[in-house]
């Protein structure tokens, strides 16, 4: 397995750019272009990172393999729990391993700050992904269905991690 790294980084109008790329090619077929593109904006963009870091102690990371920036993350401690926010890769670094040795990363980070589980939620079409997880030893502990304004709504399961 290749060596990934976390760099932890406030180059917003960068993850802006990744997360443009990584979001189209994972959800347009999935979730339609009108609302991956409502989702950037409202989530993803570079003032809405921005506001998550400053306003609700949000961390973002670029996934590193060396210096080469193939995706990235947002971290977000709440108490005894690190939510895993975004996990994403670019891309042709799908389905490599690259996403197990990034979460590996993400629990090494979770033990370091002494929490006791990391958890995030993963729509529910994103088979790839659910299956990611399971094969991590993430356990399903439920669903959640948030309406996310202009008739939107993310339709999630919810795992976890106990460290």
């Amino acid at each position: 397995m290749e060596k990934i790294k976390l760099m932890e980084t406030q180059d917003f109008e960068g993850l802006e750019k990744i997360a443009a790329e990584c979001w189209h090619s994972a959800y347009d077929d999935l979730l339609g272009e009108k609302q991956v593109g409502y989702m950037l904006d409202k989530f993803q963009s570079a003032p809405a990172m921005r506001a998550q870091t400053q306003s609700q102690g949000y961390t973002y990371y670029y996934v590193c393999r060396g210096e080469e920036k193939i995706g990235y993350c947002g971290l977000q401690e709440q108490g005894k729990d690190l939510f895993l926010s975004k996990l994403y890769l670019c891309e042709g670094e799908r389905g490599r391993g690259l996403g197990q040795a990034a979460l590996a990363e993400v629990v090494s980070l979770a033990k370091e700050r002494g929490a006791r589980r990391v958890y995030l939620t993963v729509n529910k079409g994103n088979g790839r992904a659910v299956r990611a997880y399971e094969k991590f030893g993430f356990s399903r502990e439920g669903e959640e269905r948030t309406p996310i304004g202009e008739g939107f709504f993310m339709d999630d399961y919810v795992y976890a991690l106990y460290l």
